[in-house]
């Protein structure tokens, strides 16, 4: 089964010009996308590096459920993951988290989040969200869907970038700045829930930037001058021989069967104009947007 054929990808960039606007059912040639205040659905097969086809588009001001003094803090949406069934867990670099449906656009949970940078779900309708440097940032934060902007539990982290469930084996994993962290779910079906820190360990370089979990259960980081793999089996971190010295990779996404790869890395200070893939090689040129991360779910 081919890699992008039959999974998402998920484009974070940060404009937009595409027109075209409507809804079709969620298949295997659509890309997700969000920076500014839009997050947007296109037809890759659609699609080329000249013309996007958008065929799903939402925003903060048509969000049903979104108070409008929240609408704010969606103008630099940076993280948009598919989640459960048919929704969409937004963060934005503005303070805002959310977590949307795609069917009618609604916003079902909603947060002021300083610096949110990237999200999970976590069972039991929970989220996790990390954020980085700010006031009243430096942190990993813990909600429940149920409750909006109510915050159950926090824990500090220098520069809050990445947030992957692992659900093989039950562990929460966040990146800051120099720090890689495993965290447990803890009272989790009483009121007040707690992420407790299990493991930690020094990353091999500063400024851990991208948190990717592989089929075979390595966790991808990317720093500021090369992207690692960290065996979780035996807590050893190699360099990713593929990207060994890469600098400024600004996200990285593996298919460990296929050795197929795609990444970002910042070429225009911390954004590009490309998106690289690897096994089969190829450039995709997206023009007139400030591309910063690409997911490969």
């Amino acid at each position: 089964m081919k890699f992008l054929s039959s999974l998402f990808l998920i484009v974070t960039f940060f404009s937009c010009s595409e027109k075209q606007t409507s809804v079709i059912n969620t298949d295997s040639s659509e890309i997700i996308g969000c920076g500014d205040e839009n997050v947007v659905i296109f037809d890759k097969e659609k699609s080329n590096k000249n013309s996007l086809v958008k065929v799903w588009e939402w925003t903060a001001a048509i969000s049903e459920g979104l108070p409008k003094e929240y609408h704010g803090y969606f103008n630099t949406t940076d993280d948009c993951k598919p989640v459960g069934e048919g929704q969409i867990l937004i963060t934005s670099s503005s303070g805002g988290v959310a977590l949307v449906n795609r069917k009618d656009k609604k916003t079902v949970f909603y947060a002021h989040v300083p610096n949110a940078h990237s999200a999970d779900y976590l069972p039991g309708g929970r989220i996790v969200v990390a954020l980085s440097t700010a006031e009243n940032g430096n942190s990993i934060r813990l909600y429940d869907v149920k409750q909006s902007d109510n915050i159950l539990y926090s824990d500090s982290l220098y520069s809050g970038h990445g947030a992957v469930w692992n659900e093989e084996k039950n562990s929460l994993f966040a990146l800051g700045f120099d720090q890689l962290r495993e965290y447990k779910l803890a009272d989790w079906k009483s009121a007040q829930p707690k992420l407790e820190k299990v493991n930690e360990w020094e990353i091999p370089d500063e400024s851990g930037h991208d948190l990717f979990l592989t089929s075979d259960q390595r966790l991808l980081l990317s720093t500021t001058n090369s992207v690692w793999q960290f065996d979780i089996s035996t807590s050893i971190f190699t360099p990713f021989e593929p990207l060994e010295g890469a600098k400024h990779v600004k996200s990285v996404n593996f298919n460990a069967e296929t050795k197929e790869l795609v990444y970002t890395k910042g070429e225009i200070s911390w954004w590009t104009h490309h998106i690289y893939f690897e096994n089969p090689q190829d450039t995709l040129e997206v023009n007139d947007m400030k591309l910063y991360k690409v997911r490969v779910l």
